[in-house]
């Protein structure tokens, strides 16, 4: 199948970050064959781009697909003041009571919803210590039932037991060893370790041994809430990125989830070692958890990518916010960029996760995951030099027209082409209730 898009605007997020005016582009089967102006190639289907923006795909790089379930609950609880009471009053409960079908509808949601704003690939991290065997096979069903790309991981904790942490593990290692017999177009594993102050020095050296045999990121939650660093400055008189360090598990293969309450020091640290970061403006926002200070990651030399952690599924929308937030944060307006907050949902994304070779930007050669923009109405020109601005302060997810994943297209005319809605609502209806139900909501 060869699809031409004809003069469009491209936003390639190349190393030259080109954005190139009245350019075709060509896909063929699930690569990007070429682009350039004028292109004479024979395709199957031709695409008009005019007054369209072209770019790669959106990649979150941290989200928790169950998020959308809690989505409106009525919860009958003490209202939460810190974020160890929402964990423990709210989150904790909620993956208590889940079940593999539950995680099943959570993901075909969240994945409809992620498409439908341009995000073509996601990291996840499944939290349930009633659903672990399995069930990362059943969220992989819901992300190829949409068709878009998904890291699948479980998160390992030992906030119940040893025994829960090892579980969790095991559910890692055998679904990147499944994928390793079985290979799939759209789905990578990677290994989830939940936060220090409910892993033990010693599962968090075991997946670290596991990671380096079979290799595959591992992602960890850090210092997203004060209780993290008076865990480890009570227990290891060391602060949370100090401690990771001293276990050896930092590397180039790891993505740090929030980081907000790190010091100089640990920046050191995190830049060292090739570790990224994965912001969560919004999650971060709605716990109160404060602001991470992506000012001076960047001085550091700290590659940062963006994420939703299960909150807010609108990728344009996530965007808007990081490019906003440390504006006021320092009450300085040259904080952030455009271009730097589209690089942390696109190239930035598909570095921290080792897929830079194929995803993240619109190369010759890459895979086909594009989303094209088309904004209504365009009100003003949109040229090369602010394009950047003109997502941000003129785009909605009401804009995003196409998308394509793996040369498929999965959003035609602002409509899922994959699964129909009512089929999504559906599996929902099937289960919501009784999760419901568990947790003390009358349906």
């Amino acid at each position: 199948m060869r699809t031409l898009i004809q003069n469009a605007i491209i936003i390639t997020m190349d190393p030259q970050r080109r954005v190139l005016t009245n350019t075709d582009l060509l896909i063929e089967d699930s690569v990007i064959a070429s682009f350039g102006k004028g292109l004479k190639e024979k395709a199957d289907r031709v695409i008009d781009g005019t007054g369209r923006m072209v770019l790669p795909g959106f990649i979150c790089g941290h989200t928790h697909l169950y998020g959308i379930m809690l989505r409106g609950a009525p919860m009958d609880i003490k209202p939460t003041t810190d974020f160890l009471q929402i964990l423990d009053r709210i989150w904790w409960k909620v993956d208590s009571a889940f079940v593999n079908e539950d995680a099943y509808a959570s993901a075909l949601a969240s994945c409809y919803e992620f498409v439908k704003s341009g995000t073509t690939c996601f990291a996840d991290t499944y939290s349930g210590p009633g659903s672990v065997e399995g069930v990362l096979d059943e969220i992989a069903k819901g992300v190829t039932e949409v068709g878009i790309r998904g890291i699948l991981a479980f998160e390992a904790t030992e906030r119940n037991s040893k025994e829960e942490g090892e579980r969790g593990l095991k559910e890692n290692v055998r679904f990147l060893k499944k994928l390793q017999k079985s290979p799939h177009d759209l789905l990578y594993g990677m290994y989830s370790l939940h936060a220090s102050f409910t892993l033990s020095d010693e599962l968090i050296q075991k997946t670290r041994d596991q990671a380096d045999q079979l290799p595959a990121p591992l992602t960890i939650h850090t210092s997203e809430g004060l209780i993290d660093v008076y865990h480890n400055i009570e227990r290891y008189d060391k602060r949370t990125v100090e401690r990771l360090f001293d276990l050896g598990i930092l590397g180039s293969d790891v993505v740090l989830a929030h980081c907000v309450h790190v010091n100089h020091d640990e920046l050191e640290l995190i830049r060292g070692s090739g570790a990224t970061v994965a912001h969560n403006p919004m999650s971060n926002m709605n716990n109160a958890v404060g602001v991470a200070p992506i000012k001076e990651m960047y001085e550091h030399g700290i590659s940062v990518c963006l994420g939703n952690d299960g909150f807010i599924f609108d990728a344009i929308e996530n965007i808007r916010t990081a490019y906003l937030i440390h504006k006021v944060h320092h009450l300085d307006t040259r904080v952030t960029t455009p271009q730097q907050v589209i690089e942390m949902a696109t190239i930035n994304g598909a570095q921290a996760y080792g897929l830079a070779d194929k995803l993240g930007s619109i190369e010759a050669g890459k895979q086909a995951d594009l989303v094209m923009l088309h904004p209504n109405p365009r009100v003003t020109p949109i040229l090369p030099g602010g394009v950047y601005g003109y997502i941000i302060y003129g785009c909605t997810a009401h804009d995003v027209e196409h998308v394509f994943v793996n040369g498929n297209q999965v959003v035609e005319d602002h409509q899922v082409t994959s699964v129909k809605q009512e089929d999504v609502e559906k599996a929902l209806d099937r289960v919501v209730p009784a999760l419901w139900k568990k947790l003390g909501i009358d349906v």
